[in-house]
């Protein structure tokens, strides 16, 4: 039972969270009065752990200083002053107004003044970096506010040596630029508490200027980076700092656009599909748990009883679980510097899970049955823009699966077609009760120059074909095609399995489905073979074989054969190896091997 109290005992000579609960954007939506309640429960929960961290952070404090006088990195120094803040302050704290704790505070402090530039800014991977400069400054931010409101006199020096460093990085960061779309928002963020505190025109003439270039927010909620780790890291946390310190209130429904789209990407582990990001979280875990605050908030702000039964959730699954990029200990901060995050959650109603859910804007479609997930992916950049580089979507996995602890990771398809690597769909359609993906790729012979663009001395400019460049002036040549058209029909089974058919066509190639399962399971069945010089990789030859985890298991086939003609490799295509690059996915692999044209169905159950 969550206790709901007007007090927290002990809090005196701290930011109170009881006695300032009401100081929010937006009054309580069921009208009970609870804006003036506390979550007693919610609130021990992070200070437990707040100060469960602090010998961690503590221990830190010498690398984090050597890491800022050495590189000038400055965010870990940062973080930790406003962790460290956060039990000082807290009256709930066990930690609260230790004296042992001003030495290392002081001393953080002093370093990130001594090393930030005469511009206000430090380096973190860039030189003079506003963007990353901005992270630092919004832990300081939260931390110097905070110092301010405890007010406890053995803090006057931090305070000062804070709002100092905080003074000097406003004009490096009203003037300077930033490298990726949510850099925008958190330089705003970041101006915006430096902005209310100490009021200067550029401040708002430059928060102004980025917010007029629009949120990048897609239809179906993703921001255009289409990434978890930064839409929970960055740019909702900016928004909402936004919304809350420069007065643009319209921001909060961009951030419940996407908490709402974030339900349909959540395993109901409270791991995130990031298959369609478009920054290096595609290939990579990530965890609800990230967006615990932000789920709390806009639950609260709205009344919205599907959020609410995240953030309970999450509370319920404790400390744990993987919390991603930020320590649960880290958060209490966040919960002194908006007291309304405190108030009792509204009434909870039941979240998304049992659905099929198809978000065009990233031709993502995400199907669960309580326990059993799926996904189905056909939206990388690649085709469209025929190239692989930081921030496109390039992953080639194009189906995951779920039943309970069973995890099938990957399944891609390997042709090997003139080096071009794995299918990618081109798009993704609903035909009848299924889900159609497609691509059609061709690759050129070239046949010799016109007579007008011929070259006495030979020296022509160095194109690309697609695939490789030479000095061969590619565009001018006529060509003589290979076609390759790959269809895959993915309908969902009555027993809640999938059957994916595959239409493999033109060109006669070699080729391979590779699907990878989770590490932590068992793989069985009479037609595996170990495939020669790859760990943990089998080839399907016949038959059906079994994943299980514990009770779990997903049951694949049927095998394929084998032979010189269809060998077990994947070819990941030249744009990897030319650079000795690995599209390998971690995990148990099995390979189904084929030749094109091919008519093949894969059974999952």
């Amino acid at each position: 039972m969550i206790a709901r109290r007007t007090f927290l005992a002990g809090t005196a000579g701290t930011a109170s969270i009881a006695a300032t609960t009401a100081r929010g954007t937006a009054e309580a939506a069921d009208g009970s009065g609870s804006e003036h309640q506390v979550d007693d429960d919610f609130v021990t929960f992070l200070t437990t752990a707040a100060d469960a961290r602090v010998p961690a952070v503590l221990d830190g404090v010498t690398g984090n200083l050597t890491e800022l006088r050495d590189q000038c990195k400055a965010r870990a120094a940062a973080r930790s002053v406003r962790t460290l803040v956060s039990v000082y302050v807290h009256g709930g704290s066990a930690h609260h107004h230790r004296r042992s704790l001003l030495a290392p505070l002081g001393q953080l402090a002093d370093a990130l003044a001594e090393e930030q530039y005469d511009d206000g800014l430090w380096d973190q991977g860039a030189v003079h970096s506003p963007p990353d400069t901005a992270f630092s400054i919004v832990d300081l931010n939260m931390a110097h506010s905070l110092l301010t409101e405890d007010a406890h006199p053995p803090t006057e020096r931090l305070r000062a040596t804070i709002g100092r460093i905080l003074r000097k990085a406003g004009p490096g960061l009203a003037t300077g630029g930033v490298h990726t779309a949510n850099h925008r928002w958190l330089v705003c963020a970041a101006l915006a508490r430096i902005h209310r505190r100490w009021p200067d025109p550029s401040y708002a003439r430059r928060i102004d200027a980025w917010l007029a270039e629009g949120i990048d927010q897609l239809a179906g909620g993703e921001y255009s980076e289409r990434s978890p780790t930064y839409s929970g890291v960055v740019t909702n946390p900016a928004l909402l700092t936004i919304a809350r310190h420069y007065g643009r209130a319209d921001l909060y429904a961009n951030v419940r656009d996407n908490l709402t789209g974030s339900l349909y990407v959540t395993e109901p582990n409270g791991e995130l599909e990031s298959v369609h990001s478009r920054r290096q979280d595609q290939t990579a875990l990530r965890y609800m748990p990230e967006f615990l605050m932000q789920y709390r908030e806009l639950a609260i702000r709205y009344g919205d009883g599907r959020f609410a039964a995240v953030a309970a959730l999450l509370r319920e699954r404790g400390a744990g679980q993987t919390f991603g990029e930020t320590p649960l200990g880290d958060r209490l901060a966040e919960v002194l510097d908006r007291p309304e995050l405190a108030r009792p959650l509204p009434d909870i109603t039941s979240f998304p899970t049992d659905f099929e859910h198809h978000d065009d804007s990233c031709r993502l479609v995400r199907v669960r049955r309580g326990e059993r997930t799926a996904t189905i992916f056909g939206g990388t950049d690649l085709p469209e823009l025929h190239a692989i580089s930081s921030g496109l979507s390039t992953n080639p996995t194009f189906f995951k699966m779920r039943k309970g602890a069973a995890i099938l990771d990957s399944l891609r398809l390997s042709p090997q077609f003139f080096s071009l690597g794995h299918f990618r769909s081109e798009s993704l359609e609903r035909d009848g009760d299924g889900w159609r993906l497609r691509a059609d790729v061709r690759a050129a012979f070239h046949q010799p120059l016109p007579r007008r663009h011929r070259r006495r001395d030979g020296l022509y400019p160095l194109t690309n074909d697609g695939r490789f460049w030479s000095s061969m002036d590619f565009p001018h040549r006529p060509k003589e095609y290979r076609d390759l058209r790959t269809e895959i029909l993915l309908r969902e089974t009555a027993d809640g399995g999938w059957d994916l058919s595959f239409e493999v066509s033109g060109s006669e190639v070699p080729l391979a489905l590779e699907l990878c399962f989770r590490r932590g399971g068992r793989l069985t069945g009479d037609g595996l073979e170990p495939v020669a010089g790859a760990t943990d990789t089998y080839q399907l030859v016949s038959g059906e074989a079994t994943y299980t985890v514990g009770d779990d298991r997903i049951v694949f086939g049927p095998g394929n054969g084998k032979g010189g003609r269809q060998p077990p490799v994947v070819d990941p295509g030249e744009r990897y190896t030319w650079l000795g690059g690995s599209l390998t996915p971690d995990g148990i692999r099995v390979l189904i091997t084929g030749r094109s044209p091919l008519t093949y169905r894969l059974s999952l159950r």
